[in-house]
């Protein structure tokens, strides 16, 4: 069965065609950095009206890619949240009218399941149980994942997700937006432990993330010496040394959690998984602690529609489809 994706829950306009839950025969992003750069984060409203203005050309760039039409699809699925509500509602509309327009089934997706779903789209698909670490711009999130529809929270970030304390920053150190890209790039350049930076820690939620002191820490070591900015090298420290802090808060709460449940499978998806250190540290402490690790491909881990079409097809075989009067939801 092919089943067409779509994803609008923030600023990437997705569709996708995926085959029987597992080939992808077509992904399509259209991305928004330009037009929220000049604002230094993404702006609801602007985003749902640029999604307007892609989301037909990207379905039919998609079903293009595919070399498939309409009336070859089985199925549509769709992000239903947590995002942007605005954006959701674009497009929900659309998949919703596809799905009536054409009589196919529709099922509703949860953004941060299909992030984990996308590992069905790789080669090396792992067993169930698994923890799965879901980090990207808007969530930090550790699961305990049983199969694709049982999954039980293990801990969370009290504030700053990883991928928005990386662009907070970022902006800090005038790398412009989005910056967490930028800002490893500068990193490579440059010392871990050059500034002592905190690694905050609750010790009665010992899998819980805070990442707000972090970036706090950094606006008051600018704050004290400006120079920072203005030489090269310590730019490129202090680059280093904040990544180092945030990959050592990921990392060793990846491990608590394994520790915890008995797992010995790691699976780690979502935008901030495409961070090279972070793949490498893990890859280290897999080594050291002897577990399967698994990382999807850097495509795979930012968003797309590619993975709501992949988590859409076990939703539709397995009757959980969404009526047409169901709604979108920004938290969940």
């Amino acid at each position: 069965m092919l089943v067409l994706g779509v994803e609008t829950s923030c600023d990437e306009t997705a569709a996708a065609v995926v085959a029987d839950g597992r080939r992808v025969l077509a992904s399509v992003v259209a991305t928004q950095f330009e037009l929220h750069a000049r604002y230094g984060g993404v702006v609801p409203e602007l985003a749902a009206r640029r999604h307007l203005e892609n989301l037909l050309p990207v379905i039919q760039g998609a079903l293009d890619q595919a070399g498939v039409t309409l009336r070859d699809l089985g199925g549509v699925a769709v992000t239903q949240g947590p995002g942007l509500i605005g954006a959701l509602v674009i497009g929900m509309a659309a998949a919703k009218s596809l799905a009536w327009a054409l009589k196919l089934p529709l099922a509703g997706v949860h953004h941060l399941e299909a992030h984990i779903a996308a590992i069905l789209l790789t080669e090396e698909v792992p067993e169930f149980p698994l923890v799965a670490l879901v980090v990207s711009g808007g969530h930090t999130n550790l699961y305990q994942v049983r199969n694709l529809t049982e999954m039980t929270l293990l801990g969370r970030t009290r504030d700053d997700a990883a991928g928005e304390a990386f662009d907070k920053v970022a902006k800090l150190m005038g790398l412009g937006y989005p910056g967490g890209v930028v800002l490893e790039g500068l990193a490579r350049a440059g010392d871990p432990t050059a500034f002592p930076l905190p690694r905050p820690r609750i010790p009665e939620e010992p899998l819980t993330f805070s990442f707000s002191g972090l970036k706090t820490a950094v606006a008051t070591l600018l704050k004290k010496d400006p120079a920072i900015l203005r030489e090269t090298h310590s730019r490129a420290d202090l680059a280093a040394s904040f990544q180092e802090a945030v990959v050592e808060c990921l990392t060793s709460r990846c491990g608590e959690a394994l520790r915890q449940t008995g797992c010995r499978r790691l699976l780690v998806c979502g935008g901030v998984a495409a961070n090279g250190r972070l793949r490498q540290a893990l890859a280290e402490l897999s080594q050291t602690e002897g577990f399967q690790l698994f990382l999807p491909p850097l495509a795979l881990c930012t968003d797309n529609a590619a993975m709501v079409a992949a988590l859409g097809w076990h939703h539709l075989k397995a009757g959980r489809t969404l009526s047409l009067d169901a709604d979108v939801f920004a938290r969940g």
